[in-house]
């Protein structure tokens, strides 16, 4: 029964098409309509159909020889009268306004004969296939014949213009393999060979091909008053967001053979030139068999020809198969998958049997069935499926000439398409399609049981094909990516190989199984677009980038890892470019405490074993010390190591490099010049090296000390020189041993300012010379340096020699009144200097670390001659010992340390993450949220008022034991 409601939009719509009838030139149309033959079909296309019934009526006469004649003839006369108007064309829109009327004469024909049952679905793709490669030569053609009478182009047929032209247009997708949908796109890929072309002498091939390409998409794409003929999409062709719409056979060949992904193997099945110089496009794909068919069993193929579905499915909300809004293409059981399913088992049998190579689905579905790859039922059912939702397929875009594959969500535009589709009502359209996609989703899943999900529950992250996918922008965007078509298309470009670390094809399907982790894992860090760039500008410089995702697939926990550093620390991030085993370090810790010292001195001491030269050593010195400080930071940012504790650690680290490199200096100069007999030699580690308090972005202060017998002249070896100048040489070598840059980078910068006499005096300083300064002519300044003043490389007896004299020099009872006004002044020009650079400037800012070290510093001055034991080089041990002595109160010092923590915790984070101050307002949040929670307080706001309050009271017990300010 037709719906009453229907019935009256019948009977308008007909006396609309009787206006414009002529009964006596269109008897078909007319017996239609009054009840004969074809009445259904034209019943259906007035209700439900509004651009096949607006074809209808635009033009009865047309409408009269598609109900009157037979489909395959009425084709067959529309496209020989096409080729005629474009033959005869005298300019682009006569040749436009044939190719449309080709169009809407074809989409109604076919329309009719698909409603009427008069074709089967094999017939319906094939027609339109046929339209479409028509369309595309005829277009062609013109083009060809325009750029012959310009004298551009100089065919060897001219009444065949596109016959050995040299351009070839590949069609993809359901063109090539003759299963072009309804209203379907058309994907190309337009190639040219630049040796062969007919082109006239001296002109560039790549321009030319690509504006002909241009006027084709024109041709096609372009709508007028008369409509268009199909929307052209070039996307498929090799890396679209970097080639040209038209590509050299040798680009392409390069392309595929080297950096050619799986889901472009699989897309390549279905490849058909279709347009142009056919032999030659026939010649191309002969050369691309190696690529698309691998002679052993490919397997691993799989993994990325079916990604989209596996990820699409791995999250909730697609486990259940519902009919309003369902998608008949993506969807579970849809068409898609049967595609998929078929692919995906040519690719990995196709290679060893040439059966299972052809283009079409259900042909295919045959050819596996044969080979035994599948069992009949699976064949039957799937093809029984294929072609119920091809149907359901073609009648939702005939509505509205619409690009659609999902069923309308709304219930009364549901209703009215189960009525189009031919059901009675929602309900058996319903059990008809369920039936069909539980179907289909039974057997695809039998594929991939043993297959490991791409994705978590957090939605679908497809990043195969040529175009973004919605629901995976939908992903991106709910995880907190502010621009999600940015991200997918940045991670397209990792899969077609434009940096060096993307060309191997272990590294992008790697890649392919790491990034929903990565994505997932950067969002938890607040800036996942940054943090995600800068990963991008990690890969870009990368040669290769096997290691590093080996690294990461085979260890689950280094993700977030990796994700805190990229997002709050890419300066820190920037080793991973040259070096990927640091990551390694992660797994191997390495002793703390009392061991952190010889565990480090052991392992630097194998990595230099490797080296051969005095230059090899030094390389690897650098690459062990951006390495260590990579793993330090990174357990630092992630939770895991005491903030308290990496100033020991990367003290240990410049402790092992300086004993090892003046190991090596020492062992060079004897080589050329021997040595000073008795010649001994110490350096002191002063400043926040000698106080094991070094940040990674730290100077080393040194000072090298030196003894020898009393009456040695000079060196024993061939070229003699004199001690001093040998002491001389041996320190700046040490220093260009530790700082000069070498092919992988600087191991430490060093700063030598703190010797006496600074920058004017020796670089090396005898013991006798460095006493006599320290007691006689050093300032006050110089006397607080020395509290901090450790041995840490040389001549162990020698080295206790120099700390005996130093803790003289430090008993030494002096004038308190001198010494606090010393330092308040000192403090008041360094404030004047350095001090204006608000709170966040935890060194210098007034109550910040400076104040507490000097008023450590002070201490030891004032009062280490009656209580030698109080001296320390570190600072909080020497506030605990203040305390212990009784030259420090209780409040006070639990005021300083406390400052002291939170400070030195604070500075390390930042070191790491910025290299310098702070900029709260140029800080991420995730930056904001690390901070607050090495400082433990609730949030940012929160921190800031706490340094506020603590630089106030550090500030307060400065004017308290030292004045001034």
């Amino acid at each position: 029964m037709i719906p009453i409601e229907d019935k009256r939009r019948v009977k308008a719509r007909f006396a609309d098409l009787a206006q414009a009838l002529d009964p006596g030139a269109q008897p078909a149309v007319a017996t239609a309509m009054e009840g004969g033959a074809g009445h259904a079909v034209l019943a259906g296309l007035a209700t439900a159909s509004p651009f096949l019934w607006g074809l209808a009526l635009a033009d009865p006469a047309r409408l009269e020889r598609i109900l009157a004649g037979t489909p395959a003839a009425v084709l067959e006369e529309a496209i020989a009268r096409a080729r005629a108007q474009c033959s005869a064309a005298a300019d682009m829109a006569e040749a436009m306004r044939a190719l449309r009327l080709l169009k809407q004469e074809a989409a109604l024909l076919i329309g009719i004969a698909d409603l009427g049952c008069v074709w089967r679905l094999a017939e319906v793709t094939a027609a339109l296939t046929r339209v479409a490669d028509e369309s595309a030569t005829l277009a062609l053609r013109f083009l060809l014949r325009e750029a012959t009478a310009a004298g551009r182009f100089l065919p060897p047929d001219p009444e065949n213009p596109d016959r050995d032209c040299g351009l070839v247009a590949l069609a993809m997708g359901k063109q090539g393999a003759f299963e072009l949908n309804y209203s379907s796109d058309i994907d190309l890929i337009v190639l040219y060979d630049p040796e062969t072309a007919p082109l006239r002498e001296g002109l560039e091939p790549a321009p030319f091909f690509v504006r002909l390409t241009q006027g084709l998409v024109k041709l096609l794409s372009e709508r007028t008053a008369d409509g268009y003929v199909f929307r052209v999409d070039l996307r498929l062709r090799p890396d679209p967001g970097a080639t040209a719409i038209a590509i050299s056979l040798p680009a392409a060949y390069g392309y595929y053979e080297s950096v050619g992904q799986n889901w472009e193997r699989a897309a390549m099945i279905k490849a058909r030139p279709c347009a142009g110089d056919i032999a030659l496009g026939e010649r191309f794909l002969a050369g691309l068999v190696p690529f698309i068919w691998r002679r052993h069993l490919d397997y691993a193929a799989i993994a990325d020809v079916h990604a989209m579905k596996r990820q699409i499915h791995a999250h909730k909300g697609h486990e259940a198969i519902a009919v309003a809004g369902h998608n008949l293409k993506l969807g579970r059981g849809g068409i898609r998958e049967i595609e998929f399913f078929v692919q995906t088992q040519q690719l990995i049998a196709g290679g060893r049997n040439p059966d299972l190579r052809g283009r079409g689905t259900v042909a295919m579905l045959a050819a596996l069935q044969e080979a035994r790859w599948i069992t009949p039922e699976a064949r039957d059912e799937l093809t029984e499926a294929y072609d119920f939702l091809r149907g359901l397929e073609h009648r939702l875009q005939m509505m509205a000439d619409e690009q659609t594959h999902s069923l309308p969500a709304e219930k009364q535009a549901l209703v009215e398409f189960a009525r189009f589709a031919g059901y009675a009502d929602v309900e058996a359209l319903s059990k008809a399609l369920i039936a069909r996609l539980e179907t289909v989703q039974r057997h695809y899943a039998r594929l991939f049981e043993a297959s490991a999900p791409l994705a978590s529950d957090v939605g679908s992250l497809v990043f195969t094909g040529k175009e973004n996918d919605p629901e995976t922008l939908k992903t991106l965007e709910r995880l907190g990516y502010a621009s999600p078509s940015q991200v997918a298309e940045m991670i397209r470009g990792w899969h077609h190989g434009r940096y060096p670390a993307m060309r191997s094809a272990k590294a992008r399907e790697d890649l392919t199984e790491l990034t929903p982790a990565l994505l997932q894992a950067l969002a938890k860090e607040g800036r996942p677009d940054k943090a995600l760039f800068v990963f991008d500008g990690l890969l870009a410089r990368m040669p290769s980038g096997y290691q590093l995702f080996s690294i990461l697939r085979n260890n689950a926990k280094l993700f977030s890892v990796l994700a805190r550093v990229l997002g709050v620390a890419p300066r820190l991030a920037e080793v991973l470019v040259r070096r990927p085993h640091a990551l390694d370090g992660l797994l191997d810790h390495g002793a703390e405490g009392d061991d952190a010292q010889a565990w480090i001195d052991s392992r630097l001491a194998s990595a230099l074993a490797t080296g051969e030269s005095y230059e090899d050593k030094l390389d690897l010195v650098r690459i062990f010390v951006r390495e260590r400080i990579f793993v330090l930071g990174a357990r630092l940012l992630s939770g895991e190591l005491d903030p308290l504790l990496v100033g020991e650690q990367i003290t240990a680290l410049a402790q092992a490099v300086v004993r090892a490199l003046l190991e090596l200096v020492i062992a060079e100069l004897k080589q050329a010049h021997g040595s000073p007999p008795g010649a001994r030699v110490g350096v002191l580690a002063m400043g926040k090296f000698g106080g094991r308090e070094l940040t990674s972005s730290s100077d080393l202060d040194l000072i090298v000390l030196y003894d020898h017998d009393s009456d040695a002249i000079e060196t024993d070896g061939p070229r003699a020189i004199a001690p001093s100048v040998w002491f001389a040489r041996l320190t700046q070598r040490l220093i260009a041993a530790l700082s000069a840059p070498t092919g992988e980078g600087t191991a430490f910068s060093v700063d030598m300012r703190l010797r006496p006499s600074g920058q004017k005096g020796p670089v090396a300083i005898h013991i006798d010379g460095f006493r006599e300064y320290q007691l006689k002519e050093a300032w006050t300044w110089e006397h607080m340096a020395m509290t901090r003043a450790r041995i840490v490389a040389g001549d162990a007896e020698f080295g206790r020699l120099i700390e005996e004299t130093i803790a003289g020099i430090l008993a030494v009872e002096r004038e308190p009144r001198k010494i606090l006004t010393d330092v308040a002044e000192m403090r008041g020009l360094l404030e004047s200097e350095k001090g204006g650079r608000g709170p966040w400037d935890l060194k210098n800012a007034p109550g910040g670390l400076v104040d507490i070290e000097f008023i450590a510093q002070t201490l030891q001055l004032l009062h280490a001659a009656e209580h030698p034991g109080m001296l320390d080089v570190n600072t909080g041990r020497a506030l605990d010992k203040a305390l212990e002595a009784g030259v420090l109160t209780k409040t006070a010092h639990r005021r300083l340390l406390e400052a002291w923590r939170l400070y030195t915790a604070l500075s390390q984070v930042i070191r790491f993450c910025v290299g310098g101050t702070l900029d709260p307002d140029k800080t991420s949040e995730s930056g904001k949220i690390l901070l607050s929670r090495v400082a433990d307080c609730s949030d940012f706001d929160e921190l800031n008022a706490v340094i506020g309050v603590t630089q106030t009271q550090v500030r307060n017990v400065f004017r308290q034991i030292v004045g001034g300010t």
